[in-house]
């Protein structure tokens, strides 16, 4: 017996299966106007100014307000980049969100950017990577635009940590911030843009950085707000030793398939947790101080925004050029890491 089947069109097939390059067109970042200093914190928890730089190279962070959350740091970024790429929220195809301070569990906070910066019906996600999120959402999103899948993608890295740290706890709540970064993905023609990233996971070492409470584990419930589980929990000298680690041989790796060496990048936009990492990775990867870009001394961790508003900040300060090349480099919970290279 012979089965005739209907005919079907492959939108794939016009472009022969060809993909294509992927552009950062756009990028923006916002952070709450609130100032925690060092001086602060000495009034909240035993710790001095000295302490706190002298371990973490941390001056300053920012605090979001008490009604202003993670969809509202993410919209205003991303508001901030669709202006740079000259573009409207009705030409977005796709929002993604890395966060690791989602609004709420569900429905996701991709959705809520939507509806706050008027994009159309799109799809709208978030992912979960820690600090290294946005670089990860970034190699998801750049997925869409090489495969010609859709023209024009929003990625933002968004977290309000204050949300979720004990301002009890003297070894954290002096590392954290809020804020978040954002940028439009797009084909810009005879360019390379996104030339390559490495990501990477190791979940033996999940309980190194974490935030217990809250999920099928351990659900909320008095206990596990007594017990403080609903406040993330760091292993600080653990998680130095991997984060240097991971982030160098991420770095090395990335450099290696480019077949370029360090010297040849502008601009190194590493995740902003700690000065000793940054300078540790540095000095393991022979760069320059000129070529570090570092701003943790204004805004701690903020997580999955960190290279983003680093970026940002980057390009709007003229560090970075057209046709520079910039290499990023992350490492979060999880354990989680990754590094890019791209032409600007």
């Amino acid at each position: 017996m012979t089965t005739h089947h209907r005919p079907f069109k492959n939108p794939r097939a016009k472009h022969n299966f060809e993909g294509r390059s992927c552009s950062i067109t756009g990028v923006g970042s916002y952070v709450p106007e609130r100032i925690l200093t060092n001086a602060e914190l000495e009034k909240i928890v035993e710790t001095s100014d000295e302490w706190i730089t002298s371990r973490t190279g941390i001056k300053e962070r920012r605090i979001a307000a008490v009604n202003e959350f993670t969809s509202d740091l993410a919209a205003k970024a991303a508001e901030r980049a669709m202006k740079m790429a000259g573009i409207t929220a009705d030409q977005i195809d796709l929002i993604i969100v890395s966060t690791i301070t989602p609004d709420m569990p569900f429905p996701n906070t991709a959705c809520l950017v939507q509806q706050k910066i008027g994009a159309r019906r799109v799809p709208a996600f978030d992912i979960e990577a820690a600090c290294s999120g946005f670089l990860y959402a970034l190699e998801v999103g750049q997925n869409f635009i090489t495969a010609r899948t859709h023209e024009t993608v929003l990625v933002i890295g968004a977290e309000k940590l204050s949300s979720i740290t004990n301002w009890k706890d003297r070894n954290t709540c002096v590392l954290f911030g809020d804020g978040a970064g954002a940028v439009i993905l797009q084909n810009r023609p005879n360019s390379h843009g996104l030339l390559t990233t490495v990501l990477g996971a190791d979940g033996c070492k999940a309980d190194l950085l974490s935030m217990p409470g809250g999920g099928s584990m351990q659900p909320a419930s008095q206990q596990t707000v007594l017990d403080g589980l609903h406040f993330l929990r760091m292993d600080g000298k653990e998680t130095f030793k991997n984060a240097v680690q991971a982030m160098c041989s991420a770095a090395n790796e990335v450099l290696a398939r480019c077949e370029i060496d360090i010297t040849r990048i502008k601009c190194i936009i590493p995740h902003q947790a700690n000065r000793r990492i940054i300078d540790a990775v540095g000095e393991r990867l022979n760069a320059t101080p000129e070529q570090l870009f570092v701003n943790l001394h204004k805004y701690g961790n903020t997580s999955a925004a960190s290279v983003a508003i680093g970026l940002d900040e980057a390009v709007r300060s003229g560090k970075i050029q057209r046709g520079d090349l910039i290499l990023i480099v992350a490492f979060g919970a999880g354990l989680t890491w990754g590094a890019a290279v791209i032409e600007w």
